[in-house]
C-alpha cells in the first residue's frame, strides 16, 4: 500500500489552473529506485513500491485504474502491475529476457514493453494480463522505449536501425516503420500529444539534454528547454502540460511545463532523484 508524504518540500504555485490527474515517477529511496506517484498539482507525493530492488519505467494505465512498471524483485526485470495505491501487486511476464518500459494500450487490451537479450533490444506486445508475448521488432539495430499513439494505431520508439539512435513511429503490428527525427544526440523515451499530431522527446550533448517536439511527418522541430540537464517529456492527457525531469537544481527533479515551454514549475524537492515522470488520470 502507498507510503504517504515521502517526498518534502514546496507545494507548488500556478497562477492559472493547475494541471490536473496523476503524475508515476521513479523516486530513489534507501538506495534503491522505487515507484512514486503525486497528484499533478504536486500535493499528495506517495511511495507506492517498498522493494529492496530496482523499480522504475512505470506508466499509469489509459482509464487510470493501475500502474505498469519494470522490477528485478525477483531477478531479471519483469514486468509487473498493480492499483494506483501499490496494492494487488502482479508480475505478468517470465522468461523472455530483461524487460522494460510497459506501457497499455489506449483501448487498454494490450501492453507494448522493450525486451533486452544478448541479441540486443527489441519491442514486444502481449495482452494485458501478460499472456501471448509477441515481438515487433527483429534485431534491426536497438529499439526501445515504446510508446502508444493516441488511437492506438502507432507506436513510437527509439531505434539505432539507421545507425544512430533515432526517433522512430510503426504500425502497432510492427509494420511500416519510419525514421521521424535525424538529430544528433537523440535521447529515448518519448511522449504522443493528445491530438496524435506531435511527439516530445529529448536531445543533446551528455549533461545537457533538452526538451523538443516535432510533427509526426518530422517537420516543425520546436525546442522548450534551455538549461540544465532535461530528460523523459511526458504529455499530460488534456495536452495542455508536460511533464519532465531536470537536472537544472543540481539534483534530478520533476518538472512540469506547457507544451509551448512557458510556466516550466518544480514540483519535487527531495534530495535524492526524481525521475522518469508518466502522466495519466
Amino acid at each position: 500500500m502507498a507510503t504517504p508524504s515521502v517526498t518534502p518540500g514546496t507545494q507548488p504555485v500556478f497562477p492559472g489552473t493547475p494541471p490536473a490527474g496523476h503524475i508515476v515517477f521513479t523516486c530513489s529511496i534507501g538506495g534503491y529506485d522505487q515507484i512514486c506517484l503525486m497528484n499533478a498539482d504536486g500535493s499528495h507525493i506517495t511511495r507506492l513500491t517498498e522493494a529492496p530492488a530496482t523499480e522504475f519505467y512505470a506508466s499509469i494505465a489509459p482509464d487510470g485504474t493501475e500502474i505498469v512498471f519494470s522490477s528485478r524483485r525477483d531477478g531479471p526485470f519483469q514486468i509487473y502491475r498493480m492499483d494506483m495505491d501499490g496494492s494487488h501487486l502482479e508480475r505478468l511476464t517470465q522468461g523472455i529476457g530483461a524487460l522494460y518500459a510497459p506501457e497499455i494500450s489506449p483501448d487498454g487490451s494490450t501492453i507494448v514493453f522493450t525486451v533486452e537479450t544478448s541479441q540486443g533490444q527489441n519491442i514486444w506486445v502481449m495482452d494485458r494480463d501478460g499472456q501471448q508475448p509477441t515481438a515487433l521488432t527483429a534485431n534491426q539495430g536497438d529499439n526501445g522505449d515504446p510508446t502508444w499513439s493516441p488511437d492506438g494505431s502507432q507506436i513510437a520508439f527509439a531505434s539505432t536501425r539507421s545507425g544512430t539512435q533515432q526517433l522512430w513511429v510503426m504500425d502497432r503490428d510492427g509494420s511500416s516503420a519510419r525514421q521521424v527525427t535525424n538529430l544528433p544526440n537523440m535521447g529515448g523515451r518519448s511522449s504522443w500529444s493528445p491530438d496524435g499530431k506531435r511527439l516530445a522527446f529529448y536531445a543533446g550533448p551528455r549533461s545537457a539534454h533538452n526538451i523538443f517536439t516535432i510533427n509526426v511527418d518530422g517537420s516543425d522541430v520546436l525546442q522548450l528547454t534551455q538549461e540544465g540537464d532535461n530528460l523523459a517529456p511526458s504529455y499530460s492527457p488534456d495536452g495542455l502540460w508536460m511533464a519532465f525531469t531536470s537536472f537544472r537544481d543540481w539534483n534530478n527533479e520533476i518538472y512540469v511545463m506547457h507544451p509551448d515551454g512557458s510556466e516550466q514549475t518544480r514540483m519535487t524537492y527531495d534530495p535524492r532523484a526524481d525521475w522518469q515522470p508518466r502522466w495519466g488520470k
